[in-house]
């Protein structure tokens, strides 16, 4: 199955239905004008070709019904047809795509497929769309206004440095010492119900925005450097300006 074929197909059931129903429109206006002013002659063969009209439009509604019927959302999803639509159509619109179903990252969004229930979510909301290109642009959208949204980035570096700090005397580290980024998020949203609000994908958001801003260092001076790791489940992926993973791992802060 393939929503584009099943969406062109109701088009063309729909154009005719409009061209019906505005005909009936049409009619109906002018039987009201000859009523209002007593013009009665033809007024039987207004009122036949109205309904003439109105049951073409109850047969085109039925062929819409069939068609409608024919396309069978639960399989379309379980065969995976679905989720392969969904990725050429976000390809189609350069939204990055990694994972395979049922879930997958379109950074920074996480999605998700639910086969069974037909439902997709995007982070935790659950979004009623079951075409592709549609989902695609909801995505793509989505991804547009985040990147518009304002961001200081000095200000998120410096709230980074002091996670930093706390981390390195938890760690019993030395200052200047790299210190993993999944374990500065722990400290920058230390309860589950603040990860709730700033989960893990709004924290490596707001790191590709800082690794794209050019911003090196922290108000009171200190600079910062991003390391990798030899371990990539340590690692955070993101996108760099260019829309190029990254993967970044650690962090230190020095003077």
């Amino acid at each position: 199955m393939n929503y584009e074929s099943f969406y062109l197909a109701m088009q063309q059931q729909e154009k005719a239905v409009q061209e019906n129903l505005a005909a009936f429109q049409k009619l109906f206006k002018t039987l009201l004008r000859k009523v209002e002013s007593g013009e009665l002659k033809g007024l039987a063969q207004d009122l036949e070709a109205m309904e003439g009209i109105s049951e073409g439009t109850k047969d085109m509604l039925a062929a819409m019904k069939d068609t409608a019927s024919g396309f069978d959302v639960k399989a379309y999803f379980e065969s995976g047809e679905f989720a392969e639509q969904m990725v050429e159509a976000c390809r189609e619109k350069d939204v990055d795509v990694r994972g395979e179903s049922p879930v997958y990252e379109m950074f920074p969004y996480r999605v998700r497929l639910d086969a069974e229930n037909q439902e997709i979510y995007l982070d935790r909301k659950k979004v009623q769309c079951v075409r592709p290109r549609k989902f695609a642009e909801i995505v793509r959208t989505g991804q547009e206004k985040l990147n518009k949204a304002p961001f200081n980035a000095v200000n998120f570096v410096s709230e980074l440095a002091e996670a930093y700090e706390l981390a390195v005397l938890k760690q019993n580290k030395k200052s200047g010492a790299d210190i993993y980024l999944t374990s500065l998020y722990k400290f920058l949203a230390p309860m589950s119900r603040f990860r709730r609000d700033y989960d893990q994908q709004s924290f490596a958001f707001d790191l590709a925005r800082l690794y794209q801003s050019g911003v090196e260092g922290t108000k009171t001076g200190k600079k910062f450097q991003f390391g990798p790791s030899r371990n990539n489940n340590k690692a955070i992926r993101i996108l760099d300006g260019e829309g190029q993973e990254q993967f970044l791992a650690t962090i230190r802060f020095y003077d």
